[in-house]
C-alpha cells in the first residue's frame, strides 16, 4: 500500500480500525473472468533487466525487503549522513523504487485533481519529469491515513508500470524511462470502501495485480508489452488491500495473495487457483514472505493471524499475532514482525514459536527493511527505529527522527537509503524524500 502501498502498498493503509461501519459504496460492474489463450503467454522468458543493487518495486529486488550490499547508516539527523533532501509535490504514499541513477514515486495533487509519476535525479533529488496520468474523477471514500497515490511502481528496467484507482476503476499504465506514456488499460472497476493501495509485481512478461473489494475483486495479469489482459480471476466479495507476490516454494513459482479470509495460491502464467486456506483475516496490506519450503502470511482486520503453509497449502503452524499493514520480514531464518501498535515479535519460522517480544511504542503503516545485519521501521510519526536482526533478544541500534508524518516504506540501494515522510511542523503539510547516506 503503498505503498502506502504503499501498497503501498503500503504502501499502506489501514482500514476499520475502530471507525463506523460505511454503507455501501455505488454499484460498479462486477469483474468477468478472462482465460489465458494458448499464445498469450508465449513471450514467458522476456528477462527483467535489473540488478541486486536497483530496488525495482515495492519491498525490493525480491520482494522480501532485505536489501543486499553495502549498509545504509544507522544514525542521522536534518544534517547528519543526508546526502539530499527534495521537496516533493502533491501527496502519496507510494514507496520510492530506483534504477540506476534514477528514482520514481507516484503522487496525487487532490487540490488539482491529479495523479502522476515523478522522477528524481539520484545525484542530487532534482526532479527530471513530473508525468500526470489522471485528471479528475478521484476517488472520495478514502480512508485518511491513505491517499490518491498508494501503489509502488514496478519497473523491469525498461519501462515503469503504474496503478491508479480513478473513475471507480483499477487503471495499470506503461511508461517509459523518460516518462513517455506508451499504454493505458482499465484492468476492472472497484467500490471503494477505504481506497486502493495494492502494488504491481513482474513475472516474466506479465504484470500482476491484485484488486479485492466488497463488490467482488478480482486478480489479473496484464502483457507487459502491450498492455491487453492476459486472465482474469474473481475474488470473494471482502475489501482488502494486499499485493500480490510471486514465490519460490520447493522448487514451483505460485502466485500468492492474502486477504478476504483466505491465503490463496494461482499459477502465474494462466491465473489457475493451485489452493486456497482459510485464514489470516478479512483484510490485510503486507506481503507474505518465504523460506524454501513454506509461505508464511498475517492479516489484522477483523480477525488477526498469522499463517506458515507448505508448497501445496497444508498448514504447517498458525499463530494468535498479527501485522495487519506492516509486511512480515526475515531475516536468517528469523521472522520478525512489527505490529501496526508498535510491538516487535522475532519468531522461529520452523515452528512458529515467539523467541522474543518487544515494545517499541508509535504506530506502525510502513514495512520494515533490512539492511546489513538491522531491521529498519518508520513509524507514522517520522521515527525511525533500527534494532537488530537478531533471535537472542530485542537489541536497539538507534532511533531517528525525521519530518511529523511516515506512511512510505523505504528503498534501499548501495549503501543509501530513501526516505519519504512528511513534515507539518513549520506550516502547511510537506512530502520530502531524504537520501541518507555515510558521508565523506
Amino acid at each position: 500500500m503503498r505503498v502506502w502501498m504503499a501498497v503501498a502498498c503500503l504502501v499502506s493503509i489501514a482500514t476499520g480500525c475502530g471507525g463506523r461501519p460505511r454503507p455501501p459504496g455505488p454499484p460498479v460492474p462486477k469483474a468477468q473472468e478472462i482465460s489465458v489463450k494458448p499464445d498469450a503467454v508465449a513471450a514467458e522468458s522476456r528477462l527483467i533487466q535489473i540488478s541486486q543493487d536497483d530496488w525495482p518495486m515495492w519491498r525490493g529486488p525480491n520482494a522480501d525487503g532485505v536489501a543486499t550490499g553495502k549498509p545504509v547508516p544507522t544514525k542521522w539527523t536534518e544534517t547528519e549522513n543526508v546526502t539530499w533532501k527534495s521537496k516533493l509535490p502533491g501527496r502519496g504514499h507510494s514507496s520510492p523504487i530506483i534504477l540506476g541513477e534514477r528514482i520514481f514515486l507516484e503522487t496525487a495533487d487532490e487540490q488539482g485533481q491529479t495523479q502522476s509519476v515523478i522522477c528524481l535525479d539520484r545525484k542530487d533529488g532534482s526532479l527530471a519529469w513530473d508525468k500526470t496520468l489522471f485528471q479528475g474523477k478521484l476517488e472520495t471514500r478514502m480512508h485518511h491515513e491513505n491517499s490518491q497515490a498508494s501503489s509502488t511502481l514496478a519497473c523491469d528496467g525498461e519501462r515503469l508500470y503504474a496503478t491508479f484507482l480513478n473513475d471507480n476503476k483499477i487503471w495499470l499504465t506503461a511508461l517509459e524511462l523518460d516518462g513517455s506514456q506508451l499504454w493505458q488499460t482499465e484492468v476492472g472497476s472497484f467500490a471503494s470502501k477505504f481506497g486502493y493501495s495494492a502494488s504491481p509485481t513482474l513475472y516474466k512478461s506479465l504484470v500482476l495485480l491484485a484488486a479485492d473489494h466488497e463488490q467482488g475483486g478480482f486478480v489479473a495479469a496484464v502483457n507487459r508489452d502491450e498492455g491487453s489482459i492476459v486472465w482474469r480471476k474473481t475474488r470473494p466479495d471482502k475489501s482488502s488491500y494486499a499485493s500480490p507476490r510471486v514465490v519460490t516454494i520447493d522448487g514451483q513459482d505460485q502466485m500468492v495473495v492474502c486477504g478476504c479470509r483466505l491465503v490463496s495460491s494461482f499459477n502465474p502464467l494462466t491465473g489457475d487457483q493451485l489452493w486456497s486456506v482459510e485464514g489470516t483475516a478479512d483484510a490485510g496490506v503486507g506481503l507474505p514472505v518465504t523460506t524454501s519450503n513454506l509461505v508464511i502470511a498475517s492479516g489484522g482486520y477483523p480477525q488477526q493471524e498469522t499463517i506458515a503453509l507448505k508448497a501445496d497449502g497444508t498448514v504447517a503452524w498458525r499463530k494468535n499475532v498479527k501485522s495487519y499493514v506492516p509486511s512480515l520480514l526475515i531475516v536468517n531464518q528469523s521472522l520478525f514482525i512489527v505490529s501496526d501498535d508498535g510491538i516487535a515479535h522475532c519468531h522461529d519460522t520452523k515452528t512458529g514459536n515467539e523467541l522474543w517480544k518487544h515494545r517499541i511504542g508509535g504506530r506502525f503503516r510502513v514495512s520494515p527493511v533490512a539492511s546489513g545485519g538491522n531491521i529498519i521501521t518508520t513509524d507514522m510519526s517520522g521515527k525511525t527505529t533500527i534494532f537488530r536482526a537478531t533471535p537472542e533478544q530485542f537489541d536497539l541500534v538507534a532511533e531517528n527522527q525525521l519530518g511529523t508524518e511516515g506512511f512510505a516504506s523505504p528503498g534501499i540501494s548501495k549503501g543509501q537509503l530513501f526516505l519519504r515522510v512528511a513534515d507539518s511542523s513549520h506550516g502547511p503539510r510537506q512530502e520530502w524524500l531524504y537520501c541518507i547516506g555515510e558521508q565523506d
